[in-house]
């Protein structure tokens, strides 16, 4: 019996910036999309995508050789069982890039090709890399950037750098959206609303805040007072599992390392002038964009609706 599964041609995600989201996003991918018959999984993804989080949600339990932070394994597992031509394991995991600087890419390829041989399955983080040495594409290719894509290749593609040409171009505004999105939740924050959020969620080029209530703050108060930060052009780094620090400031962050380095990054920023009411959450959308042309779409969309996005109950 042949299952939807195996039939997938192609499904798209927005890229979740929280840690817990992209993991249980993989699970989902996991459940829904893989085969038992996927031996070669081909991750696509410049660093800081959230490469490693979304195997973890859909390998549960694989040992990654590498890790959030940079602690890599060594010996290599996968080359270790290649030279004593006996693999352990029945799943494997590779950095392409991180390898190449200790092992010649060729023999990266053979040690792949000889696991896939003896039906173990691997999975390998910047596959366009290696790709042109396999001659061979993998069964199921993941690339993310802002979104997360899924594809089953066939004799007529895709080829890996299609993907790669969407998730590397795409990544900036993801990154800029969720520091846009951080610096929005601490001037909120400022104000006294912070107890309102109820939710974060993810649109093209942008981000979604849900409000328990209708705050009585005007939205481009707000939005003077985010761009005023913008362009002091702070630092943005890494403080801990669940902190940033932009300038001076400590946020509370679930995805710190999906970030822009520093917030001149950020060349333009909006907010939808009105909160919006979803009568589906029974909540208040407060909805900002890192993009003109997607801020203009949705203003324009929902313009045509009457202008009841921001009606009071």
């Amino acid at each position: 019996m042949i299952t939807e599964k195996v039939l997938l041609n192609k499904a798209i995600y927005y890229a979740p910036r929280g840690e817990a989201r992209l993991i249980f996003l993989g699970n989902i991918i996991s459940h829904n999309f893989l085969s038992p018959f996927d031996k070669l999984i081909g991750i696509i993804g410049d660093s800081g995508s959230g490469k490693s989080l979304l195997i973890r949600g859909i390998f549960p339990g694989l040992n990654l050789t590498n890790d959030d932070e940079g602690v890599y394994r060594r010996p290599l597992p996968l080359l270790e069982d290649y030279e004593r031509d006996t693999f352990y394991e029945f799943i494997y995991h590779v950095d392409i890039r991180f390898e190449m600087a200790f092992t010649p890419i060729y023999l990266l390829a053979e040690a792949i090709l000889k696991a896939l041989e003896k039906e173990k399955k691997v999975v390998v983080e910047h596959f366009e890399v290696i790709y042109p040495y396999l001659k061979r594409n993998a069964d199921i290719l993941i690339g993310i950037g802002e979104e997360v894509i899924i594809v089953r290749p066939n004799i007529f593609g895709p080829e890996p750098q299609e993907l790669v040409e969407i998730v590397f171009n795409s990544l900036p505004y993801r990154l800029q959206a969720h520091t846009a999105e951080d610096l929005t939740g601490l001037v909120l924050e400022e104000y006294g609303y912070s107890r309102l959020i109820e939710a974060h969620s993810d649109i093209k080029h942008g981000f979604v805040i849900s409000l328990k209530e209708k705050p009585i703050l005007d939205i481009s108060l707000i939005e003077g007072e985010v761009r005023k930060y913008l362009k002091k052009n702070l630092f943005v780094s890494y403080y801990d599992h669940q902190h940033i620090k932009i300038g001076e400031k400590i946020i509370r962050c679930t995805g710190p390392r999906l970030h822009v380095r520093n917030t001149e990054e950020i060349k333009e920023f909006y907010l939808f002038p009105e909160y919006i009411f979803s009568p589906h959450e029974n909540c208040y959308l407060l909805v900002g964009f890192v993009s003109r042309e997607e801020y203009n779409k949705i203003l324009k969309k929902l313009s045509k609706k009457g202008n009841n996005y921001g009606k009071n109950r």
